[in-house]
């Protein structure tokens, strides 16, 4: 990533009002999945499916629009097999979903990927 420390990056990119960056941080004792430097995973509170994982950077990117660092991209998509194993999924199969903006379901405004696995999906839903 670039030169700036990951703590000075998450300080000076946390938003207030952004629930996600809240769970980053700890204000709600949400129980981390897997977590390293650069992006932690969680449980949905409104699982679509058996497993519905979200996986999101621990600093403050509103989405691709916000022009996120390459490496990140990557530090994300690394981390998507990791949780899958975790969650029992990679055998079976899962799915990664991110939804770019409200007109796509984004509804929290910090970048972020679905993991959903744990039941079949039909074939006309991508």
């Amino acid at each position: 990533m670039t030169g700036i420390t990951q703590d000075a990056r998450t300080e000076l990119n946390a938003q207030d009002d952004c629930i996600f960056c809240k769970i980053i941080a700890g204000d709600f004792g949400t129980e981390f999945v897997y977590e390293d430097e650069y992006v932690v995973a969680f449980d949905d509170l409104h699982p679509q499916k058996p497993v519905h994982t979200l996986i999101v950077p621990r600093y403050h990117v509103e989405n691709l629009e916000d022009h996120p660092d390459p490496q990140l991209l990557g530090q994300i998509f690394s981390a998507i097999p990791k949780v899958a194993a975790i969650k029992g999924v990679n055998e079976s199969g899962y799915r990664v979903i991110q939804n770019n903006g409200a007109g796509a379901g984004q509804t929290v405004f910090h970048l972020h990927v679905h993991l959903l696995g744990g039941g079949s999906f039909t074939e006309g839903m991508v």
